[in-house]
């Protein structure tokens, strides 16, 4: 009996439960930062019909992992500076635009003397 009274008394996983978003990198030119486009869809509340739109948000990226175009899931987190309220959680589908600018190889161009 102690067994299954000392189950029920345990606490939920650590913290509380966070906010979670899924959408694709629009910007990564800062440092640990990238920058979230997250569509929403809903229908209008008098014609029916679903409404797109969309909302940025700037997220932590502490090894700067995500690339222009990858779809991204990230979380919500205490502020980390003034725009800055999310956090990178995982890379849920890289993008072939990012492996293509990798592929690539960066040739310098000196100016003729």
């Amino acid at each position: 009996m102690t067994a299954t009274s000392a189950e029920a008394v345990q606490a939920p996983a650590t913290g509380a439960r966070r906010n979670e978003k899924v959408g694709e990198v629009v910007s990564t030119k800062m440092q640990k930062t990238i920058v979230v486009e997250v569509e929403m869809r809903k229908a209008h509340a008098k014609y029916k019909r679903i409404v797109r739109s969309t909302k940025k948000f700037y997220a932590h990226d502490e090894q700067s992992s995500a690339r222009l175009g990858d779809v991204v899931r990230i979380r919500e987190t205490r502020p980390l500076s003034k725009l800055k309220r999310w956090s990178l959680e995982e890379i849920v589908r890289r993008s072939t635009l990012g492996q293509i600018e990798d592929a690539t190889p960066k040739t310098e161009v000196k100016a003729a003397s």
